[in-house]
Protein backbone atom coordinates (compact mmCIF):
# COMPACT_ATOMS: atom_id res chain seq x y z
CA UNK A 1 0.00 0.00 0.00
CA UNK A 2 1.49 3.42 -0.91
CA UNK A 3 2.05 6.42 1.40
CA UNK A 4 -1.02 8.35 0.27
CA UNK A 5 -3.28 5.42 1.14
CA UNK A 6 -1.71 5.12 4.59
CA UNK A 7 -2.23 8.84 5.30
CA UNK A 8 -5.83 8.66 4.13
CA UNK A 9 -6.53 5.76 6.44
CA UNK A 10 -4.91 7.52 9.44
CA UNK A 11 -7.00 10.66 8.85
CA UNK A 12 -10.18 8.62 8.67
CA UNK A 13 -9.35 6.40 11.62
CA UNK A 14 -11.00 8.62 14.29
CA UNK A 15 -14.15 9.19 12.26
CA UNK A 16 -15.16 5.69 11.16
CA UNK A 17 -15.95 2.38 12.76
CA UNK A 18 -13.78 -0.72 12.39
CA UNK A 19 -16.16 -2.23 9.82
CA UNK A 20 -16.15 0.96 7.79
CA UNK A 21 -12.37 1.18 7.99
CA UNK A 22 -12.01 -2.41 6.82
CA UNK A 23 -14.21 -1.64 3.80
CA UNK A 24 -12.15 1.46 2.98
CA UNK A 25 -8.94 -0.56 3.05
CA UNK A 26 -10.46 -3.19 0.76
CA UNK A 27 -11.68 -0.51 -1.65
CA UNK A 28 -8.27 1.18 -1.73
CA UNK A 29 -6.46 -2.07 -2.32
CA UNK A 30 -8.87 -3.23 -5.01
CA UNK A 31 -9.57 -6.91 -5.82
CA UNK A 32 -7.00 -9.48 -4.81
CA UNK A 33 -4.58 -10.39 -7.61
CA UNK A 34 -5.29 -13.51 -9.57
CA UNK A 35 -3.53 -16.63 -8.42
CA UNK A 36 -1.79 -18.91 -10.89
CA UNK A 37 -4.40 -21.56 -10.25
CA UNK A 38 -7.22 -19.12 -11.02
CA UNK A 39 -5.62 -18.16 -14.33
CA UNK A 40 -5.37 -21.78 -15.44
CA UNK A 41 -8.86 -22.58 -14.20
CA UNK A 42 -10.19 -19.56 -16.06
CA UNK A 43 -8.53 -20.56 -19.29
CA UNK A 44 -9.74 -24.13 -18.99
CA UNK A 45 -13.22 -22.81 -18.30
CA UNK A 46 -13.03 -20.56 -21.36
CA UNK A 47 -11.92 -23.45 -23.56
CA UNK A 48 -14.61 -25.73 -22.18
CA UNK A 49 -17.35 -23.16 -22.71
CA UNK A 50 -15.98 -22.31 -26.15
CA UNK A 51 -15.74 -25.96 -27.15
CA UNK A 52 -19.29 -26.68 -26.02
CA UNK A 53 -20.58 -23.69 -27.99
CA UNK A 54 -18.51 -24.47 -31.10
CA UNK A 55 -19.58 -28.11 -31.14
CA UNK A 56 -23.22 -27.17 -30.59
CA UNK A 57 -23.15 -24.72 -33.52
CA UNK A 58 -21.79 -27.40 -35.85
CA UNK A 59 -23.82 -30.36 -34.58
CA UNK A 60 -27.18 -28.96 -35.70
CA UNK A 61 -28.64 -29.68 -39.12
CA UNK A 62 -26.76 -27.57 -41.71
CA UNK A 63 -24.17 -26.59 -39.07
CA UNK A 64 -21.45 -27.46 -41.57
CA UNK A 65 -23.42 -27.56 -44.79
CA UNK A 66 -24.82 -23.99 -44.71
CA UNK A 67 -21.72 -22.35 -43.21
CA UNK A 68 -19.34 -21.36 -45.99
CA UNK A 69 -16.44 -21.05 -43.53
CA UNK A 70 -16.54 -24.74 -42.56
CA UNK A 71 -18.55 -26.45 -45.29
CA UNK A 72 -16.73 -29.59 -46.41
CA UNK A 73 -16.25 -30.09 -50.13
CA UNK A 74 -14.99 -33.12 -52.01
CA UNK A 75 -11.42 -34.24 -51.29
CA UNK A 76 -8.81 -32.44 -53.45
CA UNK A 77 -8.06 -35.72 -55.24
CA UNK A 78 -11.66 -35.71 -56.48
CA UNK A 79 -11.20 -32.42 -58.33
CA UNK A 80 -10.63 -34.46 -61.49
CA UNK A 81 -14.26 -35.58 -61.20
CA UNK A 82 -15.71 -32.08 -60.84
CA UNK A 83 -13.52 -30.86 -63.70
CA UNK A 84 -14.85 -33.57 -66.02
CA UNK A 85 -18.50 -33.99 -65.08
CA UNK A 86 -19.49 -34.35 -68.72
CA UNK A 87 -17.98 -37.83 -68.70
CA UNK A 88 -20.18 -38.96 -65.81
CA UNK A 89 -23.94 -39.53 -66.33
CA UNK A 90 -25.83 -37.55 -63.71
CA UNK A 91 -22.49 -36.25 -62.48
CA UNK A 92 -23.63 -32.98 -60.92
CA UNK A 93 -26.44 -34.68 -58.99
CA UNK A 94 -23.99 -37.25 -57.63
CA UNK A 95 -21.57 -34.49 -56.57
CA UNK A 96 -24.31 -32.47 -54.85
CA UNK A 97 -25.55 -35.57 -53.05
CA UNK A 98 -22.15 -36.63 -51.72
CA UNK A 99 -21.29 -33.09 -50.54
CA UNK A 100 -24.55 -32.98 -48.60
CA UNK A 101 -23.84 -36.39 -47.12
CA UNK A 102 -20.26 -35.72 -46.01
CA UNK A 103 -21.42 -32.55 -44.26
CA UNK A 104 -24.24 -34.45 -42.59
CA UNK A 105 -21.66 -36.98 -41.37
CA UNK A 106 -19.57 -34.18 -39.86
CA UNK A 107 -22.64 -32.66 -38.19
CA UNK A 108 -23.52 -36.05 -36.76
CA UNK A 109 -20.02 -36.62 -35.37
CA UNK A 110 -19.78 -33.11 -33.92
CA UNK A 111 -22.39 -34.05 -31.33
CA UNK A 112 -19.69 -35.99 -29.51
CA UNK A 113 -16.86 -33.49 -29.98
CA UNK A 114 -17.31 -31.35 -26.85
CA UNK A 115 -16.41 -34.13 -24.34
CA UNK A 116 -13.28 -34.88 -26.38
CA UNK A 117 -12.20 -31.24 -26.12
CA UNK A 118 -12.94 -31.16 -22.39
CA UNK A 119 -10.64 -34.09 -21.75
CA UNK A 120 -7.96 -32.49 -23.89
CA UNK A 121 -7.74 -29.25 -21.85
CA UNK A 122 -7.19 -31.04 -18.54
CA UNK A 123 -3.37 -31.11 -18.73
CA UNK A 124 -2.75 -27.38 -19.29
CA UNK A 125 0.11 -26.19 -17.04
CA UNK A 126 0.50 -22.90 -15.18
CA UNK A 127 3.22 -21.78 -17.58
CA UNK A 128 0.98 -22.62 -20.53
CA UNK A 129 -1.85 -20.69 -18.93
CA UNK A 130 0.02 -17.42 -18.52
CA UNK A 131 1.51 -17.67 -22.02
CA UNK A 132 -1.99 -18.14 -23.43
CA UNK A 133 -3.44 -15.31 -21.34
CA UNK A 134 -0.87 -12.88 -22.75
CA UNK A 135 -1.10 -14.27 -26.28
CA UNK A 136 -3.20 -13.51 -29.34
CA UNK A 137 -6.97 -13.81 -29.40
CA UNK A 138 -6.73 -17.43 -30.53
CA UNK A 139 -3.74 -18.41 -28.39
CA UNK A 140 -5.69 -20.99 -26.37
CA UNK A 141 -7.14 -22.54 -29.51
CA UNK A 142 -3.71 -22.73 -31.14
CA UNK A 143 -2.26 -24.28 -27.99
CA UNK A 144 -4.98 -26.90 -28.01
CA UNK A 145 -4.52 -27.60 -31.70
CA UNK A 146 -0.73 -27.89 -31.43
CA UNK A 147 -0.71 -30.15 -28.40
CA UNK A 148 -3.75 -32.36 -28.93
CA UNK A 149 -4.64 -32.49 -32.62
CA UNK A 150 -3.42 -36.05 -33.20
CA UNK A 151 -5.02 -37.30 -30.00
CA UNK A 152 -8.27 -35.62 -30.95
CA UNK A 153 -8.02 -37.09 -34.44
CA UNK A 154 -7.54 -40.60 -33.07
CA UNK A 155 -10.57 -40.15 -30.86
CA UNK A 156 -12.68 -38.38 -33.48
CA UNK A 157 -11.90 -40.41 -36.60
CA UNK A 158 -13.75 -43.56 -35.44
CA UNK A 159 -16.78 -41.41 -34.69
CA UNK A 160 -16.61 -40.00 -38.22
CA UNK A 161 -16.32 -43.50 -39.65
CA UNK A 162 -19.31 -44.65 -37.63
CA UNK A 163 -21.23 -41.66 -38.94
CA UNK A 164 -20.24 -42.20 -42.59
CA UNK A 165 -21.33 -45.84 -42.29
CA UNK A 166 -24.80 -44.85 -41.01
CA UNK A 167 -27.71 -44.28 -43.38
CA UNK A 168 -28.29 -40.66 -42.37
CA UNK A 169 -29.78 -39.47 -45.69
CA UNK A 170 -32.43 -41.73 -47.17
CA UNK A 171 -31.48 -45.39 -46.80
CA UNK A 172 -27.91 -45.01 -48.07
CA UNK A 173 -24.82 -44.26 -45.99
CA UNK A 174 -22.29 -41.58 -46.85
CA UNK A 175 -19.69 -44.28 -47.53
CA UNK A 176 -22.00 -46.04 -49.96
CA UNK A 177 -22.78 -42.80 -51.78
CA UNK A 178 -19.07 -41.97 -52.00
CA UNK A 179 -18.27 -45.44 -53.32
CA UNK A 180 -21.02 -45.10 -55.93
CA UNK A 181 -19.55 -41.81 -57.09
CA UNK A 182 -15.91 -42.96 -57.22
CA UNK A 183 -16.71 -46.35 -58.71
CA UNK A 184 -18.72 -44.70 -61.47
CA UNK A 185 -15.88 -42.29 -62.12
CA UNK A 186 -13.16 -44.93 -62.01
CA UNK A 187 -15.10 -47.04 -64.53
CA UNK A 188 -15.01 -44.07 -66.90
CA UNK A 189 -11.33 -43.44 -66.18
CA UNK A 190 -10.48 -47.08 -67.00
CA UNK A 191 -12.46 -47.06 -70.22
CA UNK A 192 -10.89 -46.43 -73.61
CA UNK A 193 -12.45 -42.97 -73.69
CA UNK A 194 -11.06 -42.23 -70.25
CA UNK A 195 -7.61 -43.46 -71.12
CA UNK A 196 -7.54 -41.40 -74.29
CA UNK A 197 -8.65 -38.36 -72.30
CA UNK A 198 -5.97 -39.03 -69.68
CA UNK A 199 -8.46 -39.34 -66.82
CA UNK A 200 -7.12 -40.58 -63.47
CA UNK A 201 -8.82 -42.84 -60.97
CA UNK A 202 -9.79 -41.48 -57.56
CA UNK A 203 -8.97 -43.46 -54.42
CA UNK A 204 -9.44 -41.58 -51.15
CA UNK A 205 -9.98 -42.77 -47.56
CA UNK A 206 -13.09 -40.68 -47.03
CA UNK A 207 -13.33 -41.00 -43.25
CA UNK A 208 -9.72 -39.82 -42.77
CA UNK A 209 -10.20 -36.82 -45.03
CA UNK A 210 -13.52 -35.99 -43.40
CA UNK A 211 -12.14 -36.26 -39.86
CA UNK A 212 -9.41 -33.71 -40.65
CA UNK A 213 -11.81 -31.28 -42.30
CA UNK A 214 -14.38 -31.66 -39.51
CA UNK A 215 -11.71 -30.93 -36.88
CA UNK A 216 -10.53 -27.92 -38.86
CA UNK A 217 -14.06 -26.58 -38.68
CA UNK A 218 -14.28 -27.23 -34.97
CA UNK A 219 -11.02 -25.40 -34.27
CA UNK A 220 -12.15 -22.48 -36.40
CA UNK A 221 -15.36 -22.15 -34.40
CA UNK A 222 -13.47 -22.62 -31.15
CA UNK A 223 -11.16 -19.73 -32.11
CA UNK A 224 -14.22 -17.55 -32.73
CA UNK A 225 -15.63 -18.43 -29.31
CA UNK A 226 -12.29 -17.73 -27.62
CA UNK A 227 -12.03 -14.32 -29.27
CA UNK A 228 -15.51 -13.42 -28.07
CA UNK A 229 -14.61 -14.32 -24.48
CA UNK A 230 -11.42 -12.26 -24.71
CA UNK A 231 -12.98 -9.17 -26.31
CA UNK A 232 -16.68 -9.13 -25.41
CA UNK A 233 -17.57 -8.73 -21.70
CA UNK A 234 -21.03 -10.15 -22.37
CA UNK A 235 -19.45 -13.46 -23.41
CA UNK A 236 -17.75 -13.81 -20.01
CA UNK A 237 -20.59 -15.70 -18.43
CA UNK A 238 -18.90 -16.61 -15.12
CA UNK A 239 -17.24 -14.54 -12.41
CA UNK A 240 -13.93 -16.36 -12.99
CA UNK A 241 -13.96 -15.49 -16.68
CA UNK A 242 -14.68 -11.85 -15.84
CA UNK A 243 -11.70 -11.78 -13.47
CA UNK A 244 -9.26 -13.57 -15.79
CA UNK A 245 -10.18 -11.72 -18.98
CA UNK A 246 -11.42 -8.44 -17.51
Amino acid sequence: MNQKKIIAILLLFTFVSCDQLRQIVEDLDGPAPLTEQEVVRGLKQALTIGADSAAARLAVRDGYYRDAAVRISLPPDAKVITDNLSYLPGGQALIDDIILRINRAAEDAAREAAPVFRRAVANMTIRDGFAILRGENDAATQYLKTHTYMELYQLFQPKIKTSTDKAIVGNISTTEAWNTLTNSWNSVARSIVGQVAGLEEVNVELDQYLANRALDGLFLKLAEEEEKIRTDPIARVTELLRRVFG
